[in-house]
């Protein structure tokens, strides 16, 4: 087959999902521990499109995926949404998601934001980046690995140990530069504190308004939603004073946290279950990902929202990520032996 086809043939599968559908019509079983308000066009959306009706359950990741196991053959459940690849690959782990035969999604869902056994894919990405003060930082990190520098010595801002991000991104450390590297580079990190971490991700962007610190690490959608919306203490004055850096980019590349979903290992609607993850890999809710909050699409060449494309063009770590998740128990162990609370 000709790329040229290829192309048209899923281009038209993908706009199929968005059509009307007389045989696409019932029910689909939602879990996610997605908390947006601004996911609710992404739902009626497809409810629209499809005559499917949604029933969501929305919490804790780790509730969902512990309610899934208990359930066992018996559970409702057609598909969890989740953030960030390590509870995907605790999922999968889990026994509760299967594998999935998509031509859509194989071709639209870059190969490093899927599962190898096609259990689950992502659907929208944050890249994890440098945050600084302007005024009191003239020459910010560069790198990850820049983070451990003594000359930033009580000056950085960081999340708990205990953070899925926290571990995701020492764990993709480890799978670009080694166990050893990680630990010393994690080592650097604390001695470098300039409080306990503490706190989300808006928190770091606020320690570096308040000048707690003046260095931090965040999800880039945090930091956009301010730039389009106001969010408390972080008020347009406050918000150019705050500079950022794409770590990496002469190395492996910034880090990327993803939000994306599987099938149900026991899905009593499978086939409405794949027709959903089809039509959250389509332009048009590739699309809002980025518009409602301030995501980046995992489908490339999709357009960005203005406060996401304000970041600036940059190169993300194409690690694998089924990889990056297998280090987490590593990062976990690396975090208690340096004393990262």
């Amino acid at each position: 087959m000709t790329s040229t086809l290829k192309t048209s043939l899923v281009a038209l599968t993908a706009a199929a999902v968005l059509a009307p559908a007389a045989h696409a019509n019932g029910e689909l079983n939602l879990y996610s521990s997605r908390h947006y308000d601004t996911d609710e066009r992404l739902y009626t959306d497809f409810e629209e499109a499809t005559g499917i009706t949604i029933n969501r359950i929305e919490g804790n990741a780790d509730e969902l995926i512990a309610r899934m196991e208990a359930e066992g053959a018996n559970s409702p459940a057609d598909i969890l949404l989740t953030v960030d690849t390590s509870r995907l690959e605790r999922a999968k782990a889990a026994g509760i998601l299967q594998p999935v035969d998509s031509a859509v999604l194989e071709t639209r869902i870059p190969d490093y934001l899927q599962d190898d056994d096609n259990q689950w894919f992502g659907f929208s990405q944050r890249a994890r980046i440098v945050f600084y003060d302007k005024a009191d930082v003239p020459n910010p990190p560069q790198s990850y690995v820049d983070l451990a520098d003594p000359a930033y010595k009580g000056m950085v801002c960081h999340r708990s140990s205990t953070n899925v991000y926290s571990q995701t991104l020492l764990s993709a450390i480890i799978e670009n530069h080694g166990e050893a590297a990680a630990k010393d580079w994690a080592a650097g990190v604390v001695a470098n504190f300039a409080r306990d971490p503490q706190g989300g991700d808006t928190d770091q962007l606020r320690g570096l308004v308040s000048g707690e610190c003046d260095i931090s690490i965040s999800n880039t959608y945090y930091f956009a939603r301010a730039i389009r919306t106001d969010v408390d203490g972080l008020s347009k004055e406050a918000m150019a004073g705050i500079g950022w850096v794409f770590p990496a980019q002469n190395a492996e590349g910034a880090h990327m946290n993803l939000s994306g979903g599987g099938v149900a290992a026991h899905a009593p609607n499978r086939d409405n279950a794949v027709l959903f993850l089809e039509y959250l890999a389509s332009d048009q809710a590739q699309e809002y990902f980025s518009a409602g909050n301030d995501e980046y699409p995992a489908v490339p060449g999709v357009a960005l929202s203005p406060s996401v494309a304000a970041l600036g063009i940059f190169r993300p770590d194409a690690v694998d990520l089924s990889e990056v998740a297998g280090n987490v128990p590593a990062a976990q162990r690396i975090f208690n032996e340096v004393g990262w609370k």
